[in-house]
């Protein structure tokens, strides 16, 4: 079997190049729907960048891990890295440009995507590392099936609950009560609190593929492809019951965008790791240094858009008006047109460092 296998490089790389694309625009006012978040249930292919990235977490979890023994320095090493990304994360909720550089404790935000893959990795890797499939399998779906129950059935303030976003949906009641002012919204986080359990399930349900791959079965792209058919499919029937909605990250979302990845892998590993068709190079560079390439965009982005080059005209506003406007041009083209600009950087950065043996592990 070989050391690596392309396709898992070259789906986290293109995760992360969606990610700052999708969280890039020009401007919010002119956006591609598909390129917007869904407004509350349902998705869009911009729902599906974030789990896809949580999955693509344990799946590299199974090639990192399958030969540790879960002792003190192994712990000490996921929690380590656990800690840097929830440092990063909380970082970049509270620098602000100007003088002490720190937020007022009131206006930071707790939660954040780096938080949350932060405590995903850490117990996606604990668990791995201490329980087989079986044990694996019982806890991903006591996660989805407790998750559900809990939002769906249990009373709050004596009123049924509702999975629509009000003071009787319990995600956003516990957010409230344990966040408050620490939130995305003044009223929800789509990195909140109860949601963190169902995107441990997206990670733990990565597992199984890397299982998958570090198998001696034949047609492994098969066995993908069908087991993210099914999950399509028990998703699908789940909304009927619990709507697939990012922000709660409800169990039908969970297993629809585990579906998906286990699709889209399935394809790109047929292409490079059994055709052996070379392509995707570009994204198995940024694979290779997906968080550093997602924190500085995240940084930089903050950046530009905190500098301010004329009145009411950010660094960000102004390269976009005088760059990427012209009146040939809609506003969602101009928009997306800069959204590709920042990605394309970030994917030549990448390459740069790739190339130069520049690997920071966080």
């Amino acid at each position: 079997m070989k050391d690596r296998i392309i396709s898992v490089d070259i789906f986290r790389g293109l995760t992360i190049a969606l990610m700052i694309l999708v969280n890039t625009p020009g401007t919010w006012e002119y956006v591609f729907p598909p390129l917007r978040h869904a407004e509350w249930h349902g998705y869009t292919p911009t729902d599906l960048v974030f789990p896809f990235f949580l999955f693509i977490v344990g799946t590299s979890i199974v090639f990192a891990y399958r030969n540790k023994v879960p002792n003190t320095a192994t712990y000490r090493k996921i929690s380590v890295r656990t800690l840097k990304l929830l440092g990063l994360g909380l970082f970049l909720g509270a620098f602000t440009i100007s003088f002490p550089f720190i937020k007022d404790f009131a206006e930071i935000r707790f939660p954040g995507v780096l938080q949350r893959i932060g405590v995903v990795f850490f117990f996606a890797a604990v668990l791995f590392l201490n329980f087989n499939w079986k044990v694996i399998l019982g806890i991903t779906i006591t996660i989805l099936v407790g998750y559900w129950v809990w939002l769906g059935f249990i009373p709050l303030n004596g009123e049924v609950p509702t999975f629509e976003r009000a003071p009787n949906n319990w995600a956003n009641f516990v957010d409230l009560q344990v966040f408050g002012t620490h939130m995305y919204k003044e009223d929800y986080d789509p990195e909140g609190l109860l949601s963190t359990f169902p995107s441990i399930a997206s990670s733990l349900l990565g597992i199984f593929t890397g299982l998958i791959l570090i198998s001696q079965r034949a047609k492994k792209e098969l066995l993908l492809l069908l087991l993210g058919i099914f999950m399509l499919l028990l998703g699908y029937i789940w909304d009927l019951a619990f709507p697939i909605n990012k922000a709660l990250w409800s169990s039908s979302f969970v297993l629809v965008t585990a579906g998906w990845a286990n699709i889209f892998l399935a394809l790109i590993y047929y292409l490079t790791d059994v055709k052996g068709i070379q392509f995707g190079s570009i994204f198995k560079y940024t694979g290779a240094n997906a968080i550093t390439v997602y924190f500085l965009s995240s940084f930089v982005t903050k950046l530009f858009y905190s500098i301010q080059v004329e009145e009411g005209l950010s660094l960000h506003g102004w390269i976009y008006k005088n760059i990427y406007v012209h009146s040939f041009l809609s506003g969602e083209v101009s928009s997306l047109l800069y959204g590709l600009s920042v990605m394309g950087f970030y994917l030549l950065l990448a390459l740069f460092m790739y190339r130069r043996k520049i690997f920071i592990k966080v």
